[in-house]
């Protein structure tokens, strides 16, 4: 018997399902969603054995289930599918920035930024390490924190290191809750952060840190964590979180993942 013949156009089939069968499994990895996965699986095997073995029971029970699995797909992995989105989005909308701004700086150089000034963000955050006071500071990349900004106090202040230790000194009415950052400005403090529901972290890690990698979960931003316990100094980025930096590595940071806006 010949074997089929194989075109390009399967090649590219099967890169783009390798492509978005990887984007799941980062997705899923560390969550419980890789279990129901599996438990998917094996009720799907089980439903096509039974009607190998022509199991009629079995058979009926099992297709039924398998008949509402789509819909039953959608409520169980609604945070994952949403997830996925704002994945997906969030990338598009980076790509379209940056080309953007490539545009825009073949057009007219006169379009430079001015440099972010990192020096108060890394003295605060020397500061409230030295004294164990806890912060949780997101900053700003290329994409919109204005549904974070609404749930917190709007600010729009100049950054300082007293400032910013000022909002998280613990008789503070804004200590509680994440600053929101952008470039040189503080927009808003005491806002509420979605908390990761990952299990592959560490159990130790309290409501801020898992809040910080939360964030960086679902939108494109980057969070730096102080240790209320410690004074331990630590960032998050696209769900990984670096524990005990020091401040020249937070500096190091703060200037690679940093991208400042043109709005």
């Amino acid at each position: 018997m010949p074997l089929p013949e194989f075109h390009f156009t399967d090649a590219l089939d099967i890169f783009i399902i390798a492509i978005l069968a990887f984007w799941i499994y980062r997705l899923a990895k560390g969550t419980n969603v890789m279990r129901i996965f599996w438990a998917i699986v094996i009720l799907y095997v089980s439903w096509r054995i039974f009607g190998i073995l022509n199991m009629r029971l079995c058979s009926q029970i099992f297709g039924g289930i398998m008949s509402i699995g789509l819909i039953s797909l959608v409520i169980v992995f609604q945070p994952e599918i949403r997830k996925f989105l704002l994945f997906v989005g969030t990338k598009t909308t980076l790509a379209g920035d940056s080309f953007a701004k490539r545009i825009r700086f073949w057009r007219n150089d006169a379009n430079k930024q001015v440099g972010i000034n990192y020096e108060p963000y890394v003295q605060a955050c020397m500061h409230m390490s030295q004294s164990k006071t806890g912060a949780l500071m997101i900053f700003k990349r290329a994409n919109s924190v204005d549904e974070l900004i609404e749930t917190g106090e709007k600010i729009n202040a100049d950054t300082s290191s007293a400032l910013i230790e000022a909002l998280f000194f613990k008789n503070s009415p804004l200590h509680d809750g994440a600053v929101i950052v952008k470039d040189n400005t503080i927009l808003a403090a005491r806002c509420i952060l979605p908390v990761t529901s990952r299990i592959d972290i560490d159990p130790n890690l309290g409501l801020r840190h898992r809040s910080a990698i939360g964030v960086t979960e679902q939108l494109d931003v980057l969070s730096v964590i102080v240790s209320e316990e410690t004074g331990a100094i630590s960032y998050a980025i696209s769900g990984d979180i670096h524990h005990n930096v020091t401040p020249v590595q937070l500096r190091h940071a703060l200037e690679r993942y940093i991208v400042q806006s043109n709005e």
